[in-house]
């Protein structure tokens, strides 16, 4: 049996990780725990019982299914006890609403890749090609690597979504394999970095000028959320980091939008930052000009 990831999203059809029509793979598990992280399903390491509860009829199906008892029912109310769960999936296949999914699924690299074959014509025509995101993908290292080798034999192109946060010989021993990455930079100030995401930045920077010198292509992924980093100082350390860059494609302003917060709900777990609002697109646009004006890189909405 060849190497098997943890899986929680294969999404096809994609338009915001990387150049043209892609398919991107969600990696599970991520050593960071951003305060408003977008896909907090993605950051355990383990499968997780997932419950819409828009969805649910409160039917009792789930409360017969379950072999440990989790699931307990009210006239209006539908709690879960996931100290009590065993992710066994037992009410996800007795749920006819589909309110409950499990996050988080065992897949080899040829089942990937099978997934990522479908839309290769799309790729073609678009210069588009696989994503690997998460979650942060380095840490399923060796799947990772395995599933950029398979997909580069293929003739698919390759990108990685990444936090920058992992060992830097296992970016050195992929880079061969990947056509750009999608490079996270959430926060200059190291202090603040360790506040909002559980590490500071040292290793990140590290990473990414190392990668840098060794002429991989690199796109800025830049998060801004509201309150937190996005001050003026925190933009022009953006756009004087990207100016060190010399294999820099663009800057990706990354707005902060709530879907992240409702997520963790699902999850049972509630998100540090948990504001319900949008971010304005004048607000965004006015952060792309301000960067843009400091330097001669790209400056985009991610």
């Amino acid at each position: 049996m060849g190497k098997q990831g943890l899986i929680f999203a294969i999404e096809r059809c994609s338009l915001h990780d990387g150049p043209g029509l892609r398919t991107t793979v969600f990696l599970k598990g991520c050593p960071l725990h951003c305060h408003w992280c977008h896909n907090p399903e993605s950051q355990s390491s383990y499968p997780e019982l997932y419950f819409l509860r828009e969805k649910c009829t409160l039917c009792g199906s789930c409360v017969k299914a379950c072999p440990n008892k989790c699931h307990s029912l009210s006239v209006s109310n539908h709690d879960i006890n996931r100290v009590l769960c065993a992710r066994c999936g037992c009410c996800v296949s007795a749920c006819s609403n589909s309110a409950l999914e499990i996050k988080g699924n065992p897949m080899g690299v040829e089942d990937v890749l099978a997934e990522v074959e479908k839309d290769h014509d799309f790729y073609v025509e678009s210069g588009g090609g696989m994503t690997l995101s998460g979650g942060e993908p380095m840490m399923q290292y060796e799947f990772a690597a395995e599933l950029l080798k398979q997909s580069k034999k293929k003739g698919f192109h390759n990108c990685i979504e990444t936090s920058g946060f992992a060992p830097k010989e296992r970016y050195l021993k992929i880079r061969k394999n990947v056509d750009i990455f999608l490079f996270d930079f959430k926060e200059s100030d190291p202090e603040r970095h360790l506040k909002y995401t559980g590490v500071d930045n040292k290793q990140i920077l590290e990473n990414l000028f190392e990668l840098d010198r060794k002429g991989s292509k690199i796109i800025l992924r830049c998060p801004i959320i509201p309150g937190l980093n996005d001050r003026k100082s925190h933009l022009e350390e953006i756009a004087k980091l990207a100016g060190k860059l010399k294999n820099i494609i663009e800057i990706n302003v990354m707005p902060y939008h709530p879907m992240g917060k409702s997520k963790s709900g699902r999850i049972g777990k509630k998100q540090p930052h948990d504001s319900d609002s949008f971010t304005e697109n004048e607000k965004v646009e006015k952060w792309i000009k301000f960067i843009g004006r400091r330097t001669t890189i790209p400056v985009k909405k991610g």
